[in-house]
């Protein structure tokens, strides 16, 4: 298993590049008395660089603090996590709250502030669940022991016969109680804690484990809530950039004479960068439109070469690559045994989000100060340190509940170029991108081909797997079957888009590849699809999706409807254990999908509501990808960068029937849900259209104009 590193590298950003020529945090002043929880950090942790990759280093030997518990009983809880949509903010509450035996309505959130929050490397990799919801029962857990240590030096009782309940300290022997606020009152109370305390059984959980509805779920419905698009400071200006004609173009000339002209309007030059601030939104967009630039752009790789290119521009194999070697695949495949070699590629997808990319800087006494929707708020603030050569104390960086993120919102460009604006004008700037410029200037999903030859013997028992993945990625790229003999290598290559995370990573790809080469196998040996994967998988939590799934889908039970198919695809990813069943109908050249079941185990269950909204919108999302978006380009131009010409599903695209099948595993510890629901969708469908047409898509978006005609 590859390190937190490894996987962190996976799709390291490369920011939008700008280099400019340009005490510790007091808890009890800001929060009042109380009971401040501390946690000794000294340990080596991977913690970002600059640059927007990762490089290890120990972290100072410091108290990072967690948790507040304030003189009027309100809990405050401090983590670097963010909420982008996922509903992290209720699931680790409902943790703390299990743990402190405290009101769920007892406890406040506060996350992704760089100046408030311990060190976090970022909301990524289905980790909030498995890694920052651990940490926080710790913390509570700790939190109830040192309460009742208090209780039972007041009392003078021994610890073991007190109970912490529904805040408060109880001894069922004398009947006495106090509250954790009576407790703490009037003192200011640091407590260290490092010891690993006992945590509650899941099978006795509580509020953890209920589907509770979402924190602050009102504000956004009713539009109270601010996102980083709504900030306002006072005397607030509006930014607007001047993009390049394409990708790698530098500035031949610049006349902003025009703009300079207009009241209120502040052109900023600096080398490449170009931007205008203003009084308002539209003066800006009207500044930025007068500004005469011109552009040298190199000649690119378009589109039609894509996958060419990728193949010929392979990185050289470096040691701790990653590769799993198992057996002999030269010696494998002989005599009677089947084998199969198909290629399957992925095209660039963009994330969409809701939000485009928005940021409000206000520099004050050399101190920067960025409002920004980011997954990685630590690596922002050294984003903005770089550019600006200041030192990270200097810098603040405040993430306010985003609108969607999708792993496309690990850098900060909107941040530094809204503080460059702000610095130049002198004012606070708010700077929110468009939709075209989030098309165009964020990074994409990247896009790979995918080579997977195999061979099985007649009973359908797998003899050897090979598979090379082309640039879109490792992730989930090994096989959970049982193969005596693997070869399976990432090949890094030089990409012609901008690249970096999306939700599921590669693991979209590889299970599109892996999932859509086993039904292909099992055609080829007139096996059940299922039967087939069943006969060569082992891992009883696997086995044990799969059966859900197939079982709610009525597998093998009825027969599909002339022109209707059925798809089948699973797999584990991120310690989820996943399996989705999919019917579709194929008519007139269009598919539709018709009902999809997935079974989804990751664990024990934290908020089961959240999860099934998780992996229903998985599914919703992961259907964009399967059948029409791509992201088409020509010599380093966007040539679809807007909504009308990148189809996202629609509501007339979603299935009738999406039925979601929860595999609570209270006896095993709760992994993250964020992403491993959406990778079994295409490769199912794909399955699926198959059955239904007897055409076999091997490249995703399988239908961005309908079914491809048949000769």
């Amino acid at each position: 298993m590859r390190s937190v590193d490894r996987e962190a590298q996976q799709h390291e950003v490369t920011p939008l590049q700008h280099g400019f020529d340009l005490g510790r945090r007091d808890f009890f002043k800001l929060l009042g008395g109380g009971m401040l929880v501390c946690v000794a950090a000294g340990r080596a942790v991977p913690q970002e660089s600059g640059r927007g990759g990762f490089q290890r280093h120990e972290m100072p030997n410091t108290l990072d603090s967690w948790l507040h518990i304030g003189e009027n009983g309100k809990v405050t809880v401090f983590t670097g996590k963010v909420e982008v949509g996922q509903n992290a903010r209720t699931s680790l509450a409902q943790q703390v709250a299990e743990e402190l035996r405290v009101p769920l309505d007892s406890i406040s959130m506060l996350m992704g502030d760089t100046d408030l929050t311990p060190f976090d490397m970022g909301t990524f990799g289905s980790r909030t669940t498995p890694q920052m919801g651990s940490q926080l029962r710790k913390v509570a857990a700790s939190a109830r022991a040192v309460l009742i240590q208090m209780a039972a030096e007041q009392w003078q009782v021994p610890e073991a016969g007190l109970i912490a309940e529904d805040g408060e300290v109880r001894d069922p022997k004398s009947q006495k109680s106090i509250s954790y606020t009576d407790l703490t009152h009037g003192q200011k109370l640091m407590k260290v804690i490092a010891a690993e305390p006992p945590l509650t059984n899941p099978n006795d959980w509580t509020i953890a484990g209920a589907g509770v509805p979402k924190r602050d779920g009102r504000d956004f419905v009713t539009g109270a809530h601010k996102y980083a698009s709504d900030q306002i400071r006072p005397g607030m200006l509006y930014g607007k950039m001047v993009r390049p004609s394409a990708f790698h173009a530098k500035l031949t000339s610049c006349d902003t004479s025009a703009a300079e002209k207009m009241p209120g309007v502040t052109v900023v030059r600096d080398g490449d960068f170009v931007g205008v601030t203003a009084p308002d939104l539209m003066t800006a967009e009207r500044a930025a439109s007068a500004i005469q630039a011109k552009w040298d752009a190199p000649q690119q790789v378009s589109e039609k070469d894509l996958f060419e290119h990728l193949k010929s521009t392979e990185e050289k194999p470096t040691e701790g690559r990653d590769q799993i070697v198992k057996g002999s695949v030269e010696q494998a495949g002989s005599g009677s045994a089947k084998t199969l070699q198909q290629t399957y590629t992925v095209a660039y997808i963009a994330h969409t989000p809701l939000e485009p990319r928005a940021a409000m800087a206000e520099w004050n006494s050399g101190k920067l100060t960025v409002w920004t929707g980011t997954q990685r708020p630590f690596a922002v603030r050294d984003e903005l340190a770089s550019a600006f050569h200041m030192q990270e104390e200097n810098v603040r960086v405040l993430m306010p509940d985003t609108g969607s993120a999708y792993g496309g919102k690990h850098s900060g460009e909107a941040a530094v170029e809204c503080a460059r604006l702000a610095k130049a004008a002198g004012k606070p700037v708010r700077l929110v991108w468009t939709r075209e410029e989030e098309f165009t200037w964020a990074y994409f999903r990247p896009a790979g081909a995918i080579e997977v030859k195999s061979a099985a013997n007649p009973d359908g028992t797998l003899l050897s797997w090979e598979l090379d993945n082309y640039n879109s990625g490792p992730a989930g790229m090994g096989t959970p079957y049982e193969v005596p003999n693997q070869r399976i290598e990432f090949h890094p290559a030089d990409s012609p888009l901008r690249q970096g995370s999306y939700r599921g990573l590669a693991a979209t790809a590889n299970f599109f590849a892996r999932e859509s080469h086993m039904d292909e196998l099992a055609h080829e040996l007139k096996i059940d699809p299922l039967e087939f994967r069943l006969k060569n998988l082992k891992d009883e939590r696997l086995r044990g999706v799969f059966q859900a799934a197939s079982e709610r889908f009525g597998w093998g039970k009825n027969q599909a409807a002339k022109n209707h198919g059925f798809g089948i695809a699973g797999g584990i990813e991120k310690n989820g254990h996943v399996a989705t069943c999919a019917e579709v109908a194929v008519e007139k050249g269009q598919v539709k999908v018709l009902r999809v079941v997935e079974a989804f185990d990751c664990g024990a269950v934290v908020n089961p509501q959240g999860l099934r909204n998780q992996i229903s919108g998985a599914v919703v999302q992961g259907l964009g990808g399967a059948l029409f978006e791509a992201i088409h380009f020509e010599n380093g131009r966007i040539l679809n960068p807007h909504l009308a010409g990148y189809r996202v599903p629609r509501f007339t695209d979603l299935p009738p029937q999406v039925d979601v099948v929860i595999v609570n595993r209270k006896d095993q510890p709760s992994m993250g849900a964020g992403e491993t629901p959406l990778v079994g969708i295409a490769p199912a469908v794909a399955n699926a259209i198959f059955n239904a047409s007897g055409v076999r898509l091997r490249s995703l978006p399988m239908v961005p104009k309908g079914m491809p005609a048949v000769s």
